[in-house]
Order: structure tokens, then sequence, then C-alpha cells
């Protein structure tokens, strides 16, 4: 796993110069999802060889469960813990031992996808409620309240601001 991520890295440091904004945050998200994944291997081998599964194992199922259901708006640390089977409490011990809460993990997550969605353009047939939407947040105003709050700018001002960064297709 690590030499796959290796290689991919340095392909991509080969490539960056090539690559446009757009390109860079799709290229940047993959690179964490194979991080993710390195890291969750070597995890699982360890606390197999030790006969152990940690806290740390546990945050990365929960990290990978939640990202599996970023669309379901109804997804909230209540849901993640009795989905594990564990106290909220104890959810919420695990997260502060990794530097975050459950709730700021899920609206991070939300977030990132939504940024990389609008800055797509191969999605520019999307509303931006669509998007949000489709990211868990039915109410368009509490999705760009939060937006707003995380980047500094409106959605559609982070959308036309990805838009102009774009390079003119080649002639």
């Amino acid at each position: 796993m690590g030499r796959l991520f290796g290689q991919y890295l340095v392909g991509l440091a080969e490539e960056y110069v090539h690559c446009t904004p757009q390109d860079v945050t799709r290229l940047g998200s993959t690179a964490l999802d194979l991080l993710s994944t390195v890291l969750a291997h070597h995890s699982h081998q360890d606390s197999a060889a030790s006969g152990e599964s940690g806290p740390h194992v546990l945050f990365l199922r929960i990290c990978a469960f939640i990202v599996e259901h970023l669309r379901d708006p109804a997804l909230g640390p209540e849901a993640v813990a009795s989905a594990h089977r564990i106290s909220l409490r104890y959810l919420h011990r695990v997260f502060q031992q990794n530097g975050t809460t459950p709730r700021a993990f899920i609206k991070q997550q939300r977030l990132d996808r939504c940024r990389k969605d609008l800055a797509d353009p191969a999605l520019d047939h999307l509303t931006i409620h669509t998007i949000a939407a489709r990211w868990g947040y039915p109410q368009p105003d509490g999705f760009s309240r939060a937006f707003r709050t995380a980047t500094g700018m409106s959605p559609s001002e982070y959308r036309a601001a990805m838009r102009s960064a774009t390079p003119p297709p080649p002639s």
C-alpha cells in the first residue's frame, strides 16, 4: 500500500505543473484518500499482530463510516455512535484524542465535498442547492452560512472564483 501511495505522489509531483486548480483539488482529495487507506491498512496490520483494536483503529473505522454516509442529512454524532454500538460520550472521547469532534469532522467533510463539486466544471449544470443537498445540507440557508463561515465567501462567489481560475481550453 505504501509503495502505491509513493508512486502516486511521485507521478503527481512530476505532472503538477500541468494541472489546473480544479485538477489539484481533485488530486489532493485522491491523495488524502490513498493516505487514509495506507494508514488504515497499517493500523489494521498492527492491531491484528498485537491482538487488539485500539481507539485509533476505531477512529479510522468511524471516519470511513462518516464519509460513506455524508449524504444523509440525519448523520450526526448520535447516529454514528449508535451504528458503532458505542456511547455518545465514548465517541466524543475518541474524536477528542484525534483533535476534533464528531460534528466538526462531519461538517468539514461535507464542506470539502461541496467545495470540490462547486469547483468542478463538469458539475456546472447542478445548482448550488443541489450540490449542498447531495452532501447532507437540505436547507440552503444553513449551507450558505456554514460555507461562508468556512471560506469567507458565498457558494456562488466561490464557484465564480473557481471558474475565473480555470485556464481557457487549448485551441
